[in-house]
């Protein structure tokens, strides 16, 4: 087994032999950056000098930094969502460029030396061009003459082999991916690659070619100082080598999980309940620990980066009662994250006290609101009682929106409502609990971790017209798959769109085409897209679909696409097409929006698809 020390251990010492500086992790928590609430990747600390000011260390770097993804948040409790991560990467500010990249990213993958994975499950991917740059002949021939043999190459467009600008307009170019096979068999037929078998293989590294500068005027303009930027997944990369087919048997989570069966007697492997339970015991006490542990921690609160904190801890003392935890246990669970890290980020131990006492201060005070949501549903209880004595009248359920008032006032979640409502011998309206859970709603999870208005990086045309884009998307596939499809996520930009949905399995040729087919009608019907300010509760019985999140303000922006006075339908001749709870922006009638096309349907996690299309 190769340990997390070890890996990162080489990951350093294989690039310090390539002459780069090794540089520390920067704080999980950016310096003058009110975009962000998290460093999400190992460039974000780093863009100054990818824009060209000078580095002190030089133009080599190397580094291993710690990330949080809160976009995760829900989905994590499967075998590979986790929310903090830490991201190999190394950096070339104006010096080497595709050839040494490249070549060294194979060294480190296959050499004996380093990492020594068989070259027979090794695929790349890169970039296939387009009007605006390209194809990637440079990058494909230097793998080649590496050894890998053409069918492992995979030429993949701008949505997958392509990074940036961050905003509108800014440096940007081609990445080449590198893939490991993941397939039942022990290596990958011939006919296999990431292009044709996308779900066996699966990406541990990624290298950006920083070449372009998109201007103001779209144009791409090649840049005088071409960097690389490249990242490589720690916790990916410790599953691949160890042969594991779950993160948490990795060493920076295992200890936690085992901690996790010592406290509340119960096994990892007893029930997939308990094992996600578990699960995410483990992985949001690991990410608070980590955030409030660092020199610029957080202590949990209402706003910002504190309000991840607290949804983290919280989250987690809810399912510590799935495995009958009582008691505060999340200080005991952080101890043990503390003594993982360490070694490696010594700020997380310097930073122990605090973290001990606001983590067993916020658990303490969340219990208490429990204790207070207990009293409130027992007045409930006392309330059905004195009704069926005063008039004879049984009350047999708890409304959807009582339910919900215990989970909005007192962090009462439903499970715990169902669960005490059925020892009383009561039901609950959980559709109306729903009803009213998705009215109050964000914007999506990305305006948790991205603080722009509408949850958009930038409001340029093009991004503006994808925003309305996913409203349409969003309102087909509901209609083609069913009404159990919710958004999980979006990330827009103003090349492409990408959209992950609840849903089982892969969508068939047939249902892709019925989805164009109806968001082209869309398109071509040219509806108006408005707004009206309202209360949730007049959202609700508008109809409108509201997004993740966990609150809302008492007035909510609701857009629609088609009549606001008519109540929306996904067909054809239908007046209204879309109503969504949004911060907007939005274009002002879908004729603007141009011809939708999807370039890729894949899975995400257990449940949740992914969609990514383009506007031609």
């Amino acid at each position: 087994m190769i340990t997390s020390h070890e890996l990162r251990q080489k990951y350093l010492d294989f690039f310090k032999s390539k002459n780069h500086a090794i540089i520390a992790s920067a704080p999980l928590i950016p310096e003058n950056d009110p975009t962000v609430l998290f460093t999400t990747a190992g460039m974000h600390p780093l863009v100054p000098y990818l824009m060209g000011e000078t580095h002190p260390e030089g133009k080599r770097l190397a580094n291993v930094q710690k990330c949080i993804r809160t976009q995760d948040i829900d989905e994590v409790g499967d075998n590979r969502h986790d929310t903090f991560f830490e991201m190999m990467g190394n950096w070339s500010l104006g010096d080497y460029f595709k050839q040494e990249a490249i070549e060294w990213s194979w060294e480190f993958l296959t050499s004996e030396m380093w990492l020594g994975l068989d070259k027979r499950k090794l695929a790349v991917s890169v970039f296939l061009g387009d009007e605006n740059a390209p194809k990637d002949e440079q990058s494909a021939k230097i793998w080649e003459n590496l050894g890998v043999p053409m069918h492992k190459i995979a030429f993949l467009s701008r949505v997958n082999n392509w990074w940036g600008p961050a905003g509108q307009t800014g440096p940007c170019g081609p990445d080449t991916e590198m893939f490991f096979w993941m397939g039942k068999s022990e290596f990958p037929p011939e006919s296999s690659n990431p292009a044709t078998d996308e779900d066996n293989w699966l990406e541990i590294w990624n290298d950006v070619f920083m070449q372009y500068n998109k201007n103001a005027e779209g144009k791409y303009v090649p840049l005088t100082q071409k960097n690389v930027d490249t990242g490589m997944g720690l916790e990916r990369t410790l599953v691949v080598l160890n042969g594991f087919s779950d993160v948490f048997q990795i060493d920076t989570f295992w200890p936690i999980i085992q901690k996790i069966e010592s406290i509340s007697g119960r096994e990892y492997i007893e029930s997939p309940e308990i094992t996600k339970s578990m699960r995410i015991i483990a992985d949001h006490i690991r990410t608070a620990t980590m955030i409030m542990g660092d020199d610029r921690g957080v202590a949990p609160s209402n706003v910002d980066q504190g309000y991840i904190v607290r949804r983290l801890i919280r989250r987690a003392v809810r399912h510590g009662r799935n495995l009958g935890l009582k008691e505060n246990f999340c200080s005991q669970i952080a101890e043990v994250v503390i003594k993982i890290f360490t070694d490696v980020y010594p700020e997380v131990n310097r930073n122990r006290e605090f973290v001990l006492n606001e983590i067993a201060q916020e658990e303490s005070k969340f219990r208490n609101t429990i204790e207070s949501g207990l009293k409130e549903l027992e007045k409930l209880l006392d309330g059905f009682r004195i009704a069926l004595e005063k008039t004879g009248k049984v009350v047999s359920e708890i409304s959807g929106k009582q339910a919900f008032r215990l989970f909005e006032s007192y962090g009462f979640p439903l499970e715990m409502t169902l669960e005490l409502a059925n020892e009383n011998g009561l039901k609950v309206d959980v559709n109306g609990f729903e009803t009213a859970f998705k009215a109050h709603q964000e914007l999506s999870r990305a305006g948790a971790e991205q603080k722009f208005a509408g949850g958009l990086a930038d409001h340029s045309e093009m991004s503006t017209k994808y925003h309305t884009a996913t409203h349409l998307l969003h309102a087909v596939l509901r209609e083609v798959l069913g009404k159990h499809v919710e958004q999980k996520g979006s990330n827009i930009t103003a090349e492409r769109l990408r959209f992950d949905f609840s849903h089982p399995e892969k969508l068939t040729d047939e249902q892709k085409k019925r989805v164009e087919e109806l968001l082209n009608y869309a398109i071509s019907h040219d509806y108006n897209v408005s707004f009206a300010e309202m209360s949730v509760e007049e959202a609700g019985k508008k109809g409108a679909i509201g997004l993740f999140g966990d609150k809302y303000e008492a007035k909510v922006k609701v857009y629609t696409i088609g009549d606001p006075g008519e109540p929306a339908h996904v067909h054809e001749n239908s007046l209204t097409f879309s109503r969504e709870i949004c911060g907007g922006p939005h274009v002002e009638h879908t004729g603007t929006l141009g011809k939708f096309k999807i370039t890729k349907e894949e899975a995400v996690s257990a449940g949740v698809r992914r969609i990514k299309a383009i506007l031609e």
